[in-house]
């Protein structure tokens, strides 16, 4: 996946805005207002922080040489993810549903 791979699945789920909060160099998407991707724009091989159930986020991180402990997020909650091929597009977009899934909350529509 390359960073227009990644921004297009991003964006096709519902509720998302992305922007630049830190500084043009961190492209950063948010769910109903909050944070579960940021892409390190400036970064190569590209890389993400993305959420993570904590168990998970272990498993994660030894199982794979490219998934480490969040960079400047809190470890415990948030994986850093570098695209160096060891992971498939199809890994890399579980990992993307997965943080996002943990943050999005549907909004609840008014009862009539």
């Amino acid at each position: 996946m390359n960073i227009e791979d990644i921004r297009t699945y991003t964006l096709s789920k519902a509720d998302v805005d992305e922007g630049f909060p830190f500084g043009v160099e961190t492209l950063v998407f948010k769910v109903n207002g909050k944070i579960f991707l940021l892409v390190s724009l400036d970064s190569q091989p590209l890389q993400f922080n993305a959420k993570c159930d904590p168990e998970r986020a272990i498993e994660l991180r030894e199982q794979y040489d490219c998934i480490l402990p969040g960079y400047h997020m809190n470890k415990k909650h948030w994986n850093t993810v570098i695209i160096d091929r060891t992971l498939t597009n199809k890994q890399l977009k579980e990992l993307i549903d997965h943080s996002y899934d943990l943050v999005y909350k549907p909004k609840k529509k008014p009862k009539q």
